[in-house]
């Protein structure tokens, strides 16, 4: 089996825990640390797609995007239905950074969740990937 199954630091575990389960749907399938604190590892679910949250640490170098000024990368969530997914989102507390539209073959959308995360909503509008085309 591969996988890739990005960790995000975050600020509020509690908080972060909260809004992917009200915004992805996401649900918790393993969480590590003393109960009720905010020092944990967490891993969720969104359907196949896991991911993972825990505290971020500057003594550990792990740093939350509002800390480090930016986020450092832009995750894809792929979903049946982006338009609902992508409101649910915003309604729970994500920062609109782009609306459902098609381009580059994708219908998506753009937030920022409210841990400084970046991320794409959306599907392919064909079969994916694209055949592969030789250079001319």
């Amino acid at each position: 089996m591969t996988a890739i199954e990005p960790e995000l630091w975050v600020g509020d575990c509690g908080a972060a825990l909260a809004f992917y389960a009200d915004a992805f749907g996401a649900v918790v399938e393993h969480e590590a640390g003393p109960p009720g604190s905010n020092d944990i590892v967490a891993q969720l679910a969104v359907g196949d797609a896991r991911f993972w949250i825990a505290s971020a640490s500057e003594a550990m170098g792990r740093l939350d995007p509002k800390a480090a000024g930016g986020a450092t990368a832009r995750l894809l969530l792929v979903v049946d239905e982006p338009e609902a997914v992508w409101d649910a989102a915003v309604a729970a507390g994500a920062t609109a950074a782009g609306p459902v539209g098609d381009e580059h073959g994708w219908r998506l959308g753009r937030v920022v969740d409210p841990f400084g995360h970046e991320w794409e909503i959306g599907r392919p509008l064909g079969a994916w990937p694209p055949p592969v085309t030789s250079p001319s």
